[in-house]
């Protein structure tokens, strides 16, 4: 349906023009090269931005296919257009809505931020032996890598960077297969796979040591890289983080067989995969879940999303707890300093998964928290203090 065009006769308001003519094309990578990306003010979608030719030019909106949506009311965009670092809170507090494509819509409002400081955000490719690797940085100092859930992006860590950038570089990373990384077929996409990409990428960016955070999966692969590379992880911040687990996995069997690769060949048409998945996921369907929804999409529909997004998952499943290469056997040897922050209303990683971790981790810190699986999204306030407080404790005691 071709959109109504309200505004053919006048001028785009002057927080559009304001924003449009602070664009710099080196602030972010655009697959493709060319991008459209709608504007809405105050549910007025009559202008679009055209990414072209490392130009941006903003045009009265048509019945174009566009990328990413951006959505906020008068005020909101007039705080967006003064000052980028608090146009950050109206995205969190739900006045910014960044849609279908997160990668464009936030990498719209870098390029537009004015900035030209060393620590402004920026969105990196960086080549690694799996391909390229998609990264968004902020701040400088001393650097946090921070890795993502399954089927999450680099973008869930967003409220992070805003958070933590003006005391430290933060730096966070799609996984191989998932957000705008490249996706090889036949990756094992495990633990060991992901934490040696994430060194590589640190390799590649000039990092000797960095702190990790990780959320989910994220977790998973930050206390790995700290296993097989300890002298590369100064310390852990563990949000949510998955653990192997520790009773009987009735459909172990099932997961031995080669099932992921189906997800080259599984039909996976957008008007039936996507009112599934926001009916399953709690406030999928408004705010930053849907966001985070639509970040999962754009993977999953696609084969090698699929395959990504399966064998992850079954790897995930399948982790053994006990054995000689068992993850909790081997945790008793985890040398970096952690924090573990737990959601007491966490229904993928139990709160009782702490008592565990204590039982192995003597020295190992621990918040728990009145939220779900995403601490940094549910609690952004008390999860930063807290990884704040915890990173410089770490730096001030070597």
């Amino acid at each position: 349906m071709p959109v109504e065009n309200k505004t053919r006769s006048v001028s785009p308001p002057s927080t559009l023009k304001t924003l449009v003519g602070r664009f710099d094309p080196e602030v972010f990578d655009i697959p493709g090269d060319t991008a459209i990306v709608r504007i809405g003010i105050d549910d007025d979608f009559s202008w679009q931005v055209l990414i072209e030719g490392g130009k941006a030019h903003l045009r009265p909106a048509d019945d174009s296919p566009w990328d990413a949506d951006l959505t906020a009311d008068s005020e909101a965009w007039q705080v967006i257009a003064d000052d980028v670092g608090a146009g950050m809170e109206t995205f969190r507090d739900g006045r910014l809505k960044v849609r279908r494509n997160l990668h464009l819509g936030i990498g719209f409002l870098a390029a537009t931020s004015g900035l030209v400081d060393p620590g402004r955000l920026t969105f990196t490719p960086v080549e690694t032996s799996e391909g390229i690797i998609s990264t968004i940085a902020a701040g400088e100092g001393e650097p946090l890598l921070c890795l993502h859930g399954l089927g999450a992006s680099k973008t869930s860590f967003m409220p992070t960077l805003a958070a933590l950038s003006p005391h430290r570089r933060v730096i966070a990373m799609d996984f191989p297969g998932f957000g705008d990384s490249v996706k090889p077929i036949g990756a094992p996409y495990n633990a060991a796979y992901f934490a040696r990409v994430a060194i590589e990428v640190m390799d590649e960016l000039g990092i000797d040591q960095a702190d990790l955070a990780g959320n989910s999966m994220g977790g998973r692969v930050a206390i790995e890289a700290g296993l097989l590379y300890p002298e590369r992880v100064r310390s852990l911040v563990l949000l949510a983080p998955a653990l192997a687990w520790l009773r009987d996995r009735r459909w172990r069997w099932l997961l031995q067989g080669p099932l992921p690769k189906l997800g080259l060949i599984q039909p996976a048409p957008r008007v039936i995969t996507e009112p599934l998945v926001r009916a399953l996921v709690p406030g999928g369907r408004d705010g930053w879940a849907a966001a985070g929804v639509d970040e999962f999409l754009r993977s999953f529909l696609t084969p090698r999303g699929r395959v990504a997004f399966y064998e992850s998952a079954r790897n995930i499943y399948l982790d053994e707890p006990h054995g000689e290469d068992g993850l909790w056997t081997r945790l008793h040897d985890l040398e970096p300093p952690a924090l573990f922050v737990w959601g007491q209303k966490d229904t993928l990683v139990p709160i009782g998964f702490r008592r565990h971790v204590e039982d192995v981790l003597d020295g190992a810190e621990h918040l728990e928290l009145d939220c779900g699986h995403v601490p940094q999204f549910e609690r952004p306030v008390e999860t930063h203090e807290a990884a704040e407080r915890f990173l410089s404790s770490v730096h001030m005691a070597v």
